[in-house]
């Protein structure tokens, strides 16, 4: 019988039951895909986090209830939580190595990190099939590596948008963004991702990484504040710093345990 040290944590939020809950599984080795992909639907959350240490590196996989993923912040931040609150105290930067690259967690403040994301590149679409079919009244579509953004004209739009996510399931992206600008915050947004299994995700980091850029260049600011407008919400402060897109935001293990295979 394998065990295996688990956690859940609320990523993006100060306190339990806000932010997006990832689970976090701390492996001594790592396991065949498929089992990784049966705790993935056990959990059944938008991401589990899978953390082995090898050659003297951290490397960290996300899988949603359906799929392994290329790229994932809030898991990531939720990771770097746990392993800079229970693995390694006495430190305040972890680095792992993902299918995107380095990225990076750093502790700020008791429960308050800085993670650090590549920078997606910001491109205009003309025309993609299917994007005029989302039941989304939208002003103008970009994309980036994996997902279509939306921008729309309100922050009310945003919150009153109700996409078809049987069409959205059907783009050749990963899933699609809806933005606009904030009436408290420099931007909102609402992300959807049908096809890996999760409708509306409540606070998705990756997205930053496509929404920074194109309201940094927008608005002529290197620094915005963010809100996600999920019905668990999610703030964040975004920056850009070069080539990286830098989140802040808050974690809190609101679970912990051990998982038997």
């Amino acid at each position: 019988m394998k065990a295996i040290e688990i956690y859940q944590v609320d990523a993006f939020s100060d306190k339990a039951f806000g932010g997006n809950p990832a689970a976090v599984c701390i492996l001594k080795e790592w396991l065949e895909d498929s089992v990784l992909q049966n705790i993935a639907q056990e959990f059944n959350l938008s991401e589990t986090a899978f953390l082995v240490k090898e050659e003297g590196t951290f490397k960290l996989r996300w899988f949603t209830p359906k799929a392994e993923v290329r790229m994932c912040g809030h898991a990531t931040l939720a990771t770097g939580h746990i392993a800079l609150t229970v693995l390694f105290k006495d430190q305040d930067k972890i680095e792992f190595e993902t299918l995107s690259g380095k990225l990076s967690v750093t502790k700020i403040a008791e429960g308050k990190y800085e993670l650090e994301l590549p920078a997606d590149n910001v491109e205009a679409v003309f025309y993609e099939d299917g994007l005029e079919n989302l039941n989304v009244d939208y002003k103008s579509v970009f994309q980036g590596q994996d997902d279509f953004l939306m921008i729309l004209d309100s922050e009310e739009q945003v919150i009153r948008a109700r996409p078809d996510f049987k069409a959205v399931s059907r783009l050749e992206k990963r899933g699609l963004i809806i933005t606009a600008k904030g009436s408290e915050s420099d931007f909102v947004s609402r992300c959807f991702y049908p096809a890996l299994g999760i409708d509306e995700d409540p606070v998705t980091g990756s997205a930053h990484t496509l929404l920074t850029p194109y309201w940094s260049s927008r608005l002529g600011k290197d620094e915005l504040k963010a809100i996600q407008l999920s019905e668990r919400k999610g703030h964040l402060t975004c920056k850009i710093k070069d080539d990286k897109v830098i989140l802040s935001g808050s974690a809190k293990t609101v679970i912990s345990g051990t998982l038997y295979l």
